[in-house]
């Protein structure tokens, strides 16, 4: 009987447990066990689908509105499952949603393979973010974190990844506190939802459960001025699990100062794929003067005519991001620059009639394609020079989407308005996409919004 009880003990042993807290705000770690042992993620794994998904859909790569055809690879994936069909055809933000809340295993697939061509491309980018992050001992398999040979992280690495889920992309992490959500066809409810219902400030992140990982789960909470992350490996069960990271996150707001400076990670660097970019942090300060090449530029009066023209389509964006149309001053000077330029001109002095106008504007960089009567503000500042400094500051950073928009600057009563005209719907909302996430405001305006 005894030899028995022996041989069956290792069936009912937990997965080896390991756990991290650390102060968002700051990154400080405050309690650690295990940290560094390499474990089974199970489907803490997705934090890193999706992330790798957002940086491809700010990018550019592809688009919330993609319409994604799933593989038979996807389709037959194990529990937890959506319940695709091969050959079904899927919106790319009904799988995020089932990935994000739901953890489905067929959705997380077709998300690799939508945005690398297959899965194994996919999680050569994850372990490229990965590495860029400092991530020193993750490597990932797979898209969904079903256990598989060297598909490994830690306690502290995942916890790395959950701070750059929330700070990285602060518009879509609301995802992970949804309680329950539409994955398109169906509603999808969260695995974490008995954690978010229970413990107060409980707004994310991600659990995940294998035989191999046991329950696993990266917490975050925000109380006041703080917020804390607290990750858990090896769970004995799913009320185990969330009572000991309820006990972490207790410990975390104990120990963490009720004031912090905040020092947001640095956004990862990752290079290869196609369309892959260079990231830039915020706005640059300086940049050299490029040798300007020839462009054919319309003359001031052309000029003054259509910006007279787009005028009456843009909204004045006002104090709060709220919208109300008014009427638009008239134009004091206008100069055209060319994007190799990159650098505004001085504008040329105005003349006697054009000196009694109270509320001038400031037109660069026109464009005279059609159906581009979006814009965006990017902010309201105190000084002219200040709104047009910030405009082609701005237009540098992003110059994959404001390459051909006309940047204007307009008088409000609040001060200087700093806006792209010219964009189509979708250059105005990707062009707001990244700019968030350089941590630069940003309103998309539409035609004839009030």
């Amino acid at each position: 009987m005894a030899f028995v009880i022996l041989l069956a003990a290792p069936a009912v042993i937990a997965a080896p447990y390991a756990a991290m807290v650390v102060d968002a705000r700051s990154g400080k770690v405050l309690h650690s066990r295990n940290a560094d042992t390499r474990l089974h993620p199970a489907s803490l794994t997705k934090m890193m689908t999706l992330y790798v998904a957002f940086d491809a859909i700010e990018k550019g790569e592809i688009s919330l509105d993609s319409v994604v055809t799933i593989s038979r690879k996807a389709a037959a994936e194990p529990p937890s499952r959506l319940g695709l069909k091969a050959g079904q055809k899927i919106k790319l933000r009904h799988l995020i949603r089932a990935a994000a809340v739901k953890s489905a295993n067929d959705a997380a697939t077709a998300i690799g393979e939508a945005v690398s061509g297959s899965e194994a491309a996919f999680a050569r980018r994850m372990n490229r973010t990965a590495k860029a992050m400092g991530m020193a001992r993750t490597t990932f398999k797979n898209a969904h974190g079903l256990t598989e040979n060297g598909h490994l992280s830690t306690a502290r690495d995942m916890t790395v990844l959950g701070r750059h889920v929330f700070y990285d992309f602060p518009d879509y992490y609301n995802l992970f506190s949804r309680t329950s959500t539409s994955a398109g066809a169906k509603m999808v409810n969260n695995t974490n939802r008995r954690l978010l219902a229970n413990y107060r400030g409980a707004d994310g992140i991600k659990t995940g459960y294998t035989r191999a990982a046991g329950y696993n789960l990266v917490a975050s909470a925000e109380r006041g001025s703080e917020r804390i992350i607290a990750t858990v490996f090896g769970g004995r069960s799913v009320g185990w699990r969330n009572q000991r990271v309820a006990e972490l996150l207790d410990m975390g707001f104990d120990r963490a100062p009720s004031r912090v400076a905040v020092v947001k990670p640095r956004r990862p660097v990752v290079g290869g794929g196609v369309g892959a970019t260079t990231r830039l942090s915020g706005l640059i300060d300086r940049s050299p003067r490029p040798v300007g090449r020839p462009v054919a530029t319309p003359g001031q009066e052309t000029l003054l005519a259509m910006a007279d023209g787009i005028s009456n389509v843009l909204a004045e964006v006002a104090v709060n991001g709220t919208v109300r149309n008014r009427p638009e001053p008239a134009p004091q000077a206008v100069q055209a620059a060319s994007l190799a330029g990159a650098f505004l001109r001085p504008a040329p002095r105005p003349s006697a009639v054009q000196a009694k106008v109270d509320e001038p504007v400031i037109v660069t960089r026109m464009t005279t394609s059609g159906g581009r009567q979006w814009a965006i503000n990017v902010g309201r500042y105190t000084t002219r020079d200040e709104a047009e400094r910030v405009l082609l500051q701005t237009a540098l950073v992003e110059i994959s989407t404001l390459d051909e928009a006309l940047r204007k600057v307009v008088h409000s009563p609040q001060g200087w308005e700093a806006n792209f005209i010219g964009l189509t719907a979708e250059r105005a909302e990707m062009a707001c996409r990244r700019l968030h996430a350089k941590n630069v405001n940003c309103i998309p305006v539409r035609p004839g919004q009030g």
